[in-house]
C-alpha cells in the first residue's frame, strides 16, 4: 500500500507566471537545441543511470548516506 505524502507546495517564480519558461521551452524543442546537446548531457544521464539502477537512491542507501554524512 503506497503511503501518503504532503505535496510540496512551491509558488512558482516570476518567469514562470509570466510563461517565460513555456517560451523558452518551446524555442528550444522547435529549434532541436535538445538534440544537439544531447551528446553533451550523455555522460552525465548514464552516470545517473548506473547510480539509479545500482540502488544508490532508494531507501536504505539514502538513510546509510545521511547517517555517515556523505551527501
Amino acid at each position: 500500500m503506497p503511503r501518503f505524502r504532503v505535496p510540496r507546495l512551491r509558488a512558482p517564480s516570476m518567469k514562470q507566471a509570466l510563461g517565460v519558461t513555456k517560451v523558452k521551452r518551446a524555442v528550444k524543442r522547435k529549434s532541436g537545441w535538445n538534440a544537439i546537446t544531447r551528446a553533451a548531457r550523455m555522460p552525465t544521464n548514464l552516470k545517473r543511470t548506473a547510480l539509479r539502477r545500482g540502488g544508490y537512491y532508494n531507501g536504505p542507501m539514502r538513510l546509510w548516506r545521511w547517517l555517515t554524512g556523505k551527501r
